[in-house]
């Protein structure tokens, strides 16, 4: 995909690896130099430990989970998308279990495409306040 419209490899990210959970694609749009830039201090920050996010944390605990992209901008291979990915939490998550919820968690990301496929990563989420209102009930 040397090609492709950065945004467009965004989107198809967003629609193809955390909605559906489709492992090919993911392969298809990670390099294998991928860095997460904001993975916590000490955690791995490669390509797989994106996909263990998404495959053993988000899609086990929200069912029916979907991407809504608000807005997305970009600026040479740098694409910066506001979005919410919502479910109905149905699993544990993060160690909080089922509530039968619907949860929204709102993200900023942006990331730099070389090539058609995911380079580099930087993002900020509602996450941790999520988690902390499912705790409290």
């Amino acid at each position: 995909m040397p090609h492709a419209d950065p945004k467009d490899v965004v989107r198809r990210f967003n629609l193809d690896v955390i909605e559906r959970g489709d492992r090919a694609a993911f392969e298809a749009l990670m390099l294998p130099s991928f860095v997460n830039r904001t993975a916590p201090p000490g955690a791995a920050d490669g390509p797989e430990s994106m996909w263990q996010t998404f495959d053993r944390v988000l899609r086990p605990a929200l069912s029916d989970l979907r991407v809504e992209i608000h807005d997305q901008v970009a600026e040479g291979a740098k694409v910066t998308s506001r979005k919410t990915i919502r479910g109905r939490h149905t699993g544990t998550l993060l160690g909080v279990a089922a509530t039968g919820r619907d949860v929204a968690i709102d993200v900023i990301d942006i990331v730099r495409v070389e090539d058609g496929r995911y380079a580099e990563h930087w993002g900020v989420n509602t996450l941790p306040a999520v988690l902390a209102g499912l705790r409290q009930g």
